[in-house]
């Protein structure tokens, strides 16, 4: 569940909660009863599967580092 951050525009309160994404966001301040804003604050991405890191996604070619690609047993660069 994501962590939203919400404003009071009366007392000015800034304040976390912990809301489902479907959840309707809140209006009232819990403080003073002025009305709320969500901030829009850093997002933090997390790919936890495959296909998303540098050396999956592209082939080295043979002008990077460590790019020394061979293919049927003969070295390319040498071609």
């Amino acid at each position: 569940m994501p962590i939203y951050r919400y404003k009071c525009d009366n007392c000015g309160k800034e304040f976390s909660v912990l809301q489902h994404i479907y959840d309707v966001p809140l209006k009232t301040c819990p403080v003073c009863g002025g009305r709320l804003r969500k901030l829009i604050g850093n997002v933090s991405v997390v790919y936890k599967s495959s296909g998303f890191y540098t050396t999956d996604s592209k082939a080295r070619s043979a002008n990077e580092p460590g790019g020394e690609t061979k293919k049927k047993g003969k070295d390319l660069r040498s071609a």
